[in-house]
């Protein structure tokens, strides 16, 4: 039996948005990032509960404040190990690491 059948409710895109103002600048790619992965998410059929988006920092580390998901910014260039280890330890989870240049490429 799967979760839907169990009575999962079913979320839409605006399920997945937070009560906070975004502030990246206008233009910014971040922007449709962000609309389409909140609007891709429910397609996923997976709980809020069970996703979690890992950031560094820069501007793309404003991302998981912006996602009603679980969310954990991290410290400079770190993202990438934080979320492997929590992948490792939870496997059930949804892990997602959310990285601009200047945090990927340090």
């Amino acid at each position: 039996m799967t979760e839907i059948e169990i009575g999962m409710p079913t979320l839409k895109p605006k399920d997945f948005k937070t009560d906070q103002e975004v502030r990246w600048c206008p233009g910014c790619g971040d922007y449709i990032i962000l609309n389409t992965v909140q609007s891709f998410l429910p397609e996923m059929n997976i709980r809020r509960e069970d996703i979690v988006f890992v950031s560094g920092i820069g501007c793309s580390s404003r991302f998981p404040y912006y996602v009603n998901t679980y969310g954990l910014h991290s410290i400079h260039g770190r993202a990438p190990a934080i979320a492997t280890g929590l992948a490792a330890s939870r496997p059930e989870l949804s892990v997602w690491v959310v990285t601009g240049d200047g945090d990927a490429l340090s």
